[in-house]
């Protein structure tokens, strides 16, 4: 990771944990990242200068109805993405998880590629080490967890092209 983003995360990273922070991201961020997503054809995202992002394409769990959320996510090292729904430290899980959820089939657009993935949530015995690589990449993004009262859910994407060749 080159120096200048290792010292600005390192800046940022516990600016994201403070209170106003929780409070003002979830009302300011989103609509952010439709404006900078949407001018830039779903090339660019706002939180994609900080960490890798993706834009989750779900179904709505009780509506049907189709949703995109902008989220964090991390490389697991086997070509799929972790993402956790850690919704600033809220004490309800997010939406998207719901739809996730309901309705695993899905699909990503990272760096304006859209793709299908199924989701899969992480399993009890795999909830260290994923939390590890997640925090690898953002230091202490695990304290929404404990600062939210409730156990986070952590999905795994897989690209659908990945479930017929990948070993399972």
């Amino acid at each position: 990771m080159p120096i200048v983003l290792q010292l600005v995360r390192s800046v940022v990273s516990p600016l994201t944990r403070t209170r106003l922070f929780r409070w003002s991201a979830p009302r300011i961020l989103p609509p952010l990242e439709r404006v900078v997503g949407g001018a830039s054809g779903g090339r660019l995202q706002l939180s994609a200068l900080l960490v890798p992002s993706l834009v989750l394409h779900t179904t709505g769990a009780k509506s049907g109805e189709p949703r995109d959320t902008a989220l964090m996510y991390t490389p697991d090292g086997r070509g799929h993405a972790i993402v956790a729904g850690t919704s600033f430290a809220r004490d309800r899980h997010p939406g998207w998880t719901y739809n996730l959820l309901a309705h695993p089939e899905a699909s990503i657009t990272v760096r304006g590629r859209r793709m299908p993935v199924r989701a899969s949530l992480v399993v009890d015995d795999e909830r260290d080490a994923a939390w590890a690589r997640i925090e690898a990449q953002w230091p202490g993004y695990r304290a929404y967890e404990r600062e939210s009262g409730r156990v986070v859910r952590l999905f795994r994407l897989k690209p659908v092209a990945d479930l017929h060749h990948a070993p399972m």
